[in-house]
């Protein structure tokens, strides 16, 4: 089996999705034995954002920056990791409502028309990516954002993460979240909580 593991936070040691990855991704290991991890840091590595020049190369024009042209490169091989992948462990954080640019950089790469997803007849998507991966979200927020708190329709971190990977095919999701972590009070419950979840992983 192979797993790809995703870490998209900026804060390093301090870094609460950081923590949970890590620690699905050892539950995994305990899980399979044999396990292939392929680690991403999309903070310490970050592609760029969309361009001028990244849609150029999307319709046969390949730009003359060298920097772009390996940057597109790189893009590529996360399609490559994608369809390889058995398991996908993401890190993602809450800033500002949704999700960090440097994940959202990282969705642009892999929701790829003709590639990762297509339009129907009736121009209702269709996923490409093949069935039986399974995606496993460490969601960390500082307020309370799940549904039911009065902040709940401010929350555009794990629905817009779900809703990207439903779009091309990854439909076997699940959320191990820990929230509140900004409130001294509320930290070690949080995680404690997101840490039962991941114990409890099958």
């Amino acid at each position: 089996m192979r797993l790809w593991h995703i870490d998209s936070s900026v804060l390093g040691e301090n870094s609460v999705s950081r923590k949970l990855t890590a620690e699905i991704v050892a539950r995994q290991r305990a899980l399979h034995s044999g396990l292939e991890v392929r680690h991403l840091d999309l903070a310490a590595s970050p592609v760029r954002h969309l361009s001028p020049a990244h849609i150029g190369a999307m319709f046969g024009h390949p730009p003359a920056d060298a920097a772009v042209q390996a940057d597109i490169a790189t893009g590529a091989t996360f399609l490559d990791e994608l369809f390889a992948a058995d398991v996908i462990v993401i890190g993602a954080p809450m800033y500002n409502f949704g999700i960090p640019s440097q994940l959202k950089a990282w969705i642009d790469r892999i929701l790829v028309a003709g590639k990762t997803f297509k339009y129907g007849e009736n121009g209702a998507p269709i996923g490409l990516v093949p069935a039986g991966k399974k995606v496993i979200i460490a969601s960390s927020r500082g307020g309370l954002y799940s549904p039911g708190n009065p902040a709940a329709a401010m929350e555009h971190q794990e629905s817009h993460l779900i809703a990207a990977l439903n779009f091309i095919g990854l439909t076997d999701i699940t959320v191990v979240r820990a929230e509140g972590v900004a409130v001294p009070d509320l930290k070690p419950a949080a995680i404690a909580t997101a840490e039962a979840a991941i114990a409890a992983l099958a």
